[in-house]
């Protein structure tokens, strides 16, 4: 059976693609930080539909805990086929001339190098160069590496850009071992996140700016990063699927 491991998969656009993914007939490794009654909700709705899944808790931005996130993934029933480096936080809403040098390396810590480490780990298990079988790796960005959210989070759209900068070198590194690497960039998304920045209804006070005029749903983006794992995008890679409602 087909892994497919999703960081910070216990809400919004983690959640939402882990039950996509389970429903096209992937076992889940769901991995969570915090919240292990929303991970546990997420696992138990993919049971309760006959699917297969395991929440790990693990902190992306440790690097000894995402070497034991993939060694608890490599214990299950099933072969590594997909990593959706989803997990990713960002701070309140604040311009750069407050911010501090903890705030930045707490965002870069979990947003830039938790992702790298976990797409290394991810690289070991699936690389024909190392006895792999090939798989995808998808990167979930944002729209705000294009845009920089001035005076909000422009901490957190620079470790965007710099996620798009590592999915374009990465996939031209293990293009010819098996592995596509992609990128999503959500834009306007109905998640929690925005209650982390300190403002639950960003998405309502800008949706009127937006072309589509409404913010998105996290399924629309599991279904952009379910078609990135499959063999429908066979030949894509270095790719990236904007999600922004036209923004």
């Amino acid at each position: 059976m087909k892994i497919m491991l999703i960081t910070g998969g216990s809400r919004g656009i983690g959640a939402a693609t882990a039950l996509l993914a389970a429903a096209n007939g992937y076992a889940v490794a769901l991995n969570y930080n915090k919240n292990k009654p929303a991970a546990d909700t997420v696992v138990n709705k993919i049971k309760a539909s006959g699917g297969n899944a395991i929440a790990i808790q693990a902190d992306i931005s440790v690097e000894a805990e995402v070497v034991r996130l993939f060694e608890e993934t490599d214990r299950q029933p099933g072969t590594l086929d997909c990593l959706v480096n989803n997990a990713g936080i960002l701070e309140k809403q604040m311009r750069v001339e407050n911010m501090t040098a903890d705030r930045l390396n707490r965002i870069f810590a979990a947003n830039i190098t938790g992702q790298i480490i976990c797409a290394r780990e991810a690289i070991k298990r699936m690389s024909t160069k190392h006895g792999g079988k090939g798989g995808t790796i998808i990167n979930v960005s944002s729209i705000a590496a294009r845009l920089g959210s001035p005076d909000e989070y422009v901490d957190y759209a620079a470790s965007k850009g710099a996620i798009d900068t590592f999915t374009i070198g990465l996939s031209k590194e293990v293009a010819a071992e098996g592995i596509r690497v992609n990128a999503v960039r959500p834009g306007l998304i109905y998640t929690d996140i925005h209650a982390d920045g300190g403002e639950r209804g960003r998405v309502d006070r800008l949706k009127a700016s937006l072309p589509m005029k409404r913010g998105g749903q996290p399924e629309e983006i599991a279904e952009a990063i379910l078609w990135l794992a499959s063999d429908k995008s066979s030949y894509a890679t270095g790719s990236f699927i904007d999600l922004g409602g036209g923004r």
